[in-house]
């Protein structure tokens, strides 16, 4: 989808992790949400019943009960389905190809994409990924390592960090 609209819900679960309640949610494509309870731009109330037995939200909820494992899962395996802009899209696909215990700058990310001048929207786009650990935007880092914005808050970022063994650094 590449559609900044709300994507039709097909079902929800709620789930306890480590670090907090996650809501999870399933598009006809795929995953198409995982928020971390009261972290920013959470879409609220979501219009899906709650079925964790989902083909897709069962693949999901088991594949983040192993990334809590040692060792960390390395990549998730389910079909992912973000709703956002054509340059959202971009980062999003981009995030994915950085594995666990490794992380990389707002602008490395910009360079990548082919728009060094971008680093600003890079950063909104990162914040904006509706797929928390999924797409994994805590990887991010500011300019010469420094811990900054997380959708889901600095606490939860270092401990996603601290759980795949990437910090400190």
């Amino acid at each position: 989808m590449s559609t900044t609209t709300r994507p039709p819900w097909q079902a929800q679960a709620l789930i306890d992790t480590p670090l907090g309640p996650m809501r999870l949610a399933a598009t006809a494509d795929g995953l198409g949400g995982a928020w971390f309870e009261g972290q920013r731009h959470h879409p609220g109330p979501l219009d899906a019943p709650l079925a964790p037995t989902h083909p897709v939200l069962r693949q999901a909820i088991q594949q983040l009960a192993d990334y809590w494992q040692a060792p960390v899962r390395a990549r998730f395996n389910l079909p992912l389905a973000p709703v956002g802009t054509a340059f959202q899209q971009a980062v999003w696909t981009q995030l994915q190809h950085l594995p666990a215990g490794s992380t990389t700058t707002y602008g490395a990310l910009a360079r990548e994409l082919g728009r060094p001048q971008a680093v600003r929207a890079v950063g909104a786009a990162v914040g904006r990924n509706p797929l928390s650990l999924f797409i994994p935007c805590h990887r991010v880092l500011g300019t010469g390592g420094q811990l900054t914005g997380y959708a889901g808050g600095l606490d939860r970022k270092t401990a996603l960090l601290r759980q795949e063994g990437a910090w400190p650094r």
